[in-house]
């Protein structure tokens, strides 16, 4: 997957419908929240994030991509979310496994919530 492809999938997560983001993500996944229950994993992972915003507004930055081996991807990057009022700040990690060709999934993610920036 290149460059283009990664974010496309990665900003797809934070404005996927609940059911597109299920798909996405993988049946082993681990995740770490900047909300309750903060350690998540398999199942546990795909209803802790069940109800978050469809994000209107999505924006990535100071990214990173590293390719440890073949079918590993693995993204940093800070995030900035907007619904309505509502707006969300993170430092975040996602690392993405090839089941097989073109079919991607997330086997971890973990954020960290920064304070508010000031509006752009």
């Amino acid at each position: 997957m290149d460059d283009q492809r990664v974010w496309d999938f990665e900003q797809g997560l934070w404005q996927a419908s609940e059911e597109r983001y299920h798909e996405r993500v993988d049946p082993e996944c681990v995740m770490a929240l900047s909300h309750e229950p903060f350690l998540v994993h398999g199942q546990g992972a795909v209803d802790a994030v069940s109800g978050t915003p469809e994000w209107d507004d999505v924006s990535f930055s100071d990214k990173i991509i590293s390719r440890p081996e073949e079918g590993l991807i693995v993204v940093g990057y800070r995030v900035s979310a907007e619904k309505g009022e509502t707006r969300f700040d993170a430092a975040c990690t996602s690392v993405y496994r090839r089941k097989a060709h073109e079919d991607w999934s997330v086997v971890q993610h973990a954020q960290v919530a920064l304070p508010a920036v000031e509006s752009r």
